[in-house]
């Protein structure tokens, strides 16, 4: 058996990157952080890609892929912090519609918040937003939604606490739709990790103190090399996580815990080890690392946090008792 990714998926991740390279600069991060609240022109590309409808059937506009064959692009979107609904859109919401049609051009945007919680990212500019909790999952047009602002770390990710659901609102019902979320966020943890990285060991090497780059001291090299272990860790297990799911794996929901628990962590210590190399300037709002540091927060929190996931690991294997939630 062959444990790698086929050149083509490959091929769509390097085209992802590209268009994401040169529509989701850090300009349009900030954007979205002073207000902006259009999709960015990444989304109509990404919709043009197919990307929006990879996971619905080739009969309904889609390309009736898996998540194998998203997990790259996440990842991608991850690393410019995309400002859209990718993961709630693409990897959530589109299995769970009837006619996945519109939203897998583009033409109907989807959110979704399945935690319990009913706060919803990116929910104004949303047509549906599909809500769940243990008793049930339904989906809830925007008109309908009775939307609340809620205050965000991150301002480009803006959320809204949904009211109450109407009694009409259609019922839906996919056992995995969570664990999606909760792999599509992790994929996009590990892109902010490589991103924070990347900031920084750049930052090191231009940055001179008594006549040398800075990444030229031990001190710097080791975080920066803990950094990049971990999220060398984390990335196998997103991907062993993704395949699981396509297979209906019966350990699914482990193998996606397992990925964000270590996912979650390895963000955290990258913006941790940026912080400290970049010094003052990192807590800058002008320099572009807390576009990626707060967006790597955020999602550390989102869709079950590494301590939620590492109970459901637990409770798994034995370990943790239900009782000791």
């Amino acid at each position: 058996m062959r444990f790698a990714f086929t050149e083509e998926q490959l091929a769509v991740r390097d085209a992802a990157r590209d268009l994401l390279a040169n529509e989701c600069p850090p300009a349009v991060v900030r954007r979205a952080w002073d207000g902006d609240a259009r999709r960015t022109d990444a989304w109509g590309h990404l919709a043009e890609m197919g990307v929006l409808g990879a996971l619905a059937p080739e009969t309904a506009g889609g390309l009736g892929l898996g998540f194998v064959d998203l997990v790259l692009v996440l990842e991608e979107t991850g690393y410019v912090a995309l400002p859209d609904p990718i993961v709630e859109h693409a990897a959530v919401a589109v299995p769970l519609l009837a006619d996945p049609a519109p939203a897998a051009t583009g033409a109907q945007t989807l959110t979704a918040t399945l935690d319990g919680s009913r706060i919803a990212v990116w929910a104004d500019t949303a047509d549906v937003v599909a809500v769940g909790d243990d008793t049930g999952q339904r989906l809830v047009s925007r008109d309908t939604a009775a939307l609340e602002p809620v205050r965000s770390v991150d301002g480009a990710r803006r959320l809204f606490r949904v009211g109450p659901i109407p009694d009409d609102a259609p019922a839906v019902s996919d056992l995995h739709a969570f664990d999606r979320g909760a792999l599509g966020v992790a994929a996009q943890l590990v892109g902010l990790g490589r991103r924070m990285l990347d900031l920084t060991v750049g930052y090191a090497s231009e940055r001179r103190q008594f006549g040398v780059p800075i990444g030229s001291f031990q001190a710097v090299k080791h975080q920066l090399a803990d950094a990049r272990i971990a999220l060398e860790f984390a990335r196998p297990l997103v991907y062993r996580a993704a395949w699981s799911l396509d297979q209906r794996d019966q350990a699914a929901s482990l193998h996606v815990s397992m990925a964000k628990a270590q996912a979650s962590d390895a963000a955290h210590l990258a913006g941790r080890a940026a912080l400290q190399c970049h010094g003052a300037i990192g807590y800058s709002y002008e320099y572009d690392l807390h576009l990626y540091l707060k967006r790597a927060w955020a999602l550390e929190a989102s869709w079950g946090d590494a301590g939620w996931h590492r109970r459901r690991v637990g409770r798994a294997i034995g370990v943790v008792t239900p009782g000791r939630m």
